[in-house]
């Protein structure tokens, strides 16, 4: 028996299972993960731009959103958790009748600093059925809470037929602070062609009321894309390939 040899064996495993879950978490890095994962990061049709709202639904903020998109004639994919789905099933199939995109969040706003792989499976798939079930269809994406996508989440998304997808701009409209022109002006540098859009419909994990600074900043985030002759709409019409 060779105790050192059993000690950097298990040290070694350990570093294994750990690149398991560290390798694939560096994708929130935004760039490393448009160079590295472009199709991660929601990078897709050089004419389009797709915009996304994670954390519903919410019986408050959510209807003010599709209101306003109906009125920019905008459709848009919601990352919804899946216990807020059965909360407030009338919003989520308010949103589909309208035409939006429903895509999966997770069941909570889970941080995951302390990942366990059969609860991310248990999660996701008890996520997959509340929107199926409320909405008639299987979802397609799947974005993790925080945008921390670790081995487990990975594989719990691939398991339950999602395919993951980040984002590569964002507005950083979940902080306290954050206003119209803040979110515009965090947007912007990274607005571009194919660009995947991150904001969010819900101050669930946000600070409080924050959702209102989102709202206000629409109409102009919209009117900015297509003065640059880019197409706004869902995922779905994004040209990133579900199960890829």
């Amino acid at each position: 028996m060779r105790p050192g040899g059993d000690v950097r064996r298990a040290a070694l495993a350990a570093g294994v299972l750990a690149a398991g879950h560290i390798v694939p978490a560096a994708t929130w890095l935004p760039g490393l993960r448009r160079r590295a994962f472009p199709a991660l990061a929601g990078l897709g049709r050089p004419d389009h731009v797709a915009l996304t709202f994670d954390d519903g639904p919410d019986p408050l903020s959510t209807p003010r959103f599709l209101d306003a998109l109906d009125e920019l004639s905008v459709r848009a994919t919601f990352f919804v958790l899946g216990a807020r789905v059965d909360g407030h099933p009338r919003v989520v199939r308010e949103a589909v009748r309208r035409g939006h995109e429903i895509a999966v969040h997770g069941w909570t706003h889970d941080r995951p600093w302390l990942p366990d792989a059969a609860r991310e499976r248990v999660g996701l798939a008890r996520a997959v059925l509340a929107v199926r079930d409320t909405c008639g269809t299987a979802p397609l994406w799947y974005r993790p809470p925080y945008g921390i996508l670790t081995g487990g989440r990975w594989a719990a998304a691939r398991r339950a037929g999602l395919t993951p997808v980040l984002w590569s701009a964002w507005g950083r409209d979940w902080t306290p602070g954050a206003t119209a022109e803040s979110v515009l002006a965090t947007l912007r540098p990274d607005l571009r062609a194919g660009a995947t859009v991150l904001l969010h419909d819900s101050d669930h994990a946000s600070a409080p009321g924050s959702w209102r600074a989102t709202l206000a900043a629409l109409p102009a985030l919209v009117t900015a894309c297509r003065e640059a002759g880019l197409t706004v709409g869902p995922l779905g019409d994004h040209g990133v390939g579900a199960g890829v």
